[in-house]
């Protein structure tokens, strides 16, 4: 089975579109090596997926005949992503917020017209 084709039906992708958008641009890695859409999946295959700024690490357990329900999916692959690259991006969602918190920095533009009408009626 194609790698596009089998990263859709496991689930990690909800098109076979953005799979193959994925493999292209270097996402999607087998056994350490950058991997086509068009690259064949067998058993024992390690394959790392960069989705949302996070490296999914899972090993090939078998092939699907075709896309599998959400319940069925851990009998095809065996999950490996570390705890901390979880972490790591909830840590990247916190520093997000320190350095501009939501109402610091540029006025919007309620703020622009309550200052207008703050000095407007001074005058």
């Amino acid at each position: 089975m194609r790698i596009d084709k089998y990263l859709w039906s496991t689930r990690y992708f909800k098109t076979r579109n953005m799979a193959s958008v994925a493999c292209k641009k270097g996402h999607v890695r087998i056994n350490g090596n950058t991997v086509k859409p068009s690259r064949e999946v067998y058993k024992q295959d390690k394959i790392v997926v960069r989705k949302n700024q996070i490296n999914y690490e899972f090993s090939v357990l078998d092939v699907p005949p075709g896309r599998v329900g959400a319940k069925l999916v851990d009998l095809y692959r065996k999950d490996t992503t570390p705890k901390e690259a979880f972490d790591n991006s909830e840590l990247l969602r916190l520093s997000k917020n320190h350095y501009r918190k939501k109402g610091v920095g540029r006025p919007t533009k309620k703020d622009r017209r309550d200052m207008e009408d703050y000095l407007d009626e001074a005058e």
